[in-house]
């Protein structure tokens, strides 16, 4: 069978026309130019529907084919075969499939490796990032969404006394400062990564409850343990968390927190590995369960107001009923 073509040294942009045959396994072409090779150091181009295949020698020459379906068919003959990728490729069912596949790998990445990756990461990262993070997002919600708070001095000097003299349930207990806000988002308490737990005065007057504070801050405490905010910051900026444990450059990760804690959904293990945090230490401390559950009970029953506090930490009866059950256990 003979192959029209045009044959390119490599060296030149001339173009040859020669016709290409194969013969014991020994490509030969003949015309403008004349060479042979045997076939097995050629290598042959994908399939294309638009576009002329190329057969490559190993000196970089190269046959630019005229006539695809006789060069297919010539192929055929020698008992040439697609690499498996290239075949899966040219089949519609294996690429859908494979499609699939990858849908499948991102979705189980994105519900189960990136959150043991940023667990990881988050464990990583030096404490000299996670203070400039932690005071960069103060900064940045204090110039956007609070201002100094309003209780007396008395009231914040009492929260941070009963609960500085509470017992942490366990030896490793992070440091940690209590800090009050004025906001305009309404009621809410979250820990930042460098150890800070930021109340609001919204927050304090709606709970009107010294244990039942208590119970937020130790909730929050539980949080900051765990690293929480942390790991959610690395899975919605996973890259440029990275690059923080690299570099120490946290500028990336400064512009991407306030946003994610405005945005701040935890799921309901997160929450539940808080509110272990905060039975035990209730525990240690001889403070009823039915405290701790209160403030859950109260913003879930609450007017819209307490919607700001919710929407981070989402209440239901059966973390409530759970909290209960551990006053007997």
């Amino acid at each position: 069978m003979v192959i029209p073509a045009f044959y390119f040294d490599g060296k030149t942009s001339r173009k040859h026309a020669v016709e290409l045959t194969v013969e014991a396994g020994v490509a030969t072409i003949t015309g403008e130019a004349e060479r042979q090779c045997p076939i097995t150091e050629l290598r042959v181009s994908e399939r294309f529907a638009h576009a002329a295949r190329k057969v490559t020698f190993p000196d970089g020459a190269y046959l630019e084919i005229a006539d695809n379906n006789a060069f297919t068919e010539l192929l055929s003959i020698t008992g040439y075969q697609d690499s498996l990728v290239v075949r899966m490729q040219q089949n519609w069912r294996t690429s859908l499939q494979a499609a699939a596949l990858l849908v499948i790998i991102l979705v189980l990445g994105y519900l189960y490796l990136l959150p043991a990756a940023s667990g990881l990461i988050a464990d990583a990262v030096p404490e000299s990032v996670e203070r400039r993070i932690g005071q960069g997002a103060l900064e940045a919600l204090d110039q956007r969404f609070f201002s100094p708070s309003t209780l007396s001095q008395q009231q914040r000097d009492a929260i941070i006394s009963r609960f500085g003299a509470m017992q942490p349930p366990r030896e490793d207990a992070p440091a940690y400062r209590i800090i009050f806000r004025k906001s305009k988002i309404g009621p809410n308490a979250f820990a930042l990564p460098s150890g800070d737990i930021l109340l609001t005065d919204e927050l304090v007057r709606l709970v009107d409850d010294d244990d039942a504070l208590m119970g937020v801050l130790a909730h929050e405490l539980g949080h900051l343990h765990q690293r929480h905010l942390m790991r959610r910051l690395i899975q919605s900026s996973a890259i440029a968390a990275a690059a923080a444990v690299v570099f120490g450059d946290a500028s990336t990760l400064l512009a991407s927190i306030p946003p994610v804690i405005l945005d701040l959904k935890y799921s309901r293990d997160v929450e539940l590995e808080a509110d272990d945090y905060a039975i035990a230490m209730f525990k240690a401390n001889g403070i009823s369960m039915s405290k701790l559950a209160r403030i859950f009970e109260k913003l879930d029953s609450g007017p819209s107001t307490y919607a700001t506090y919710l929407s981070t930490h989402p209440a239901s009866q059966e973390r409530i009923a759970r909290i209960l059950k551990a006053q007997t256990e």
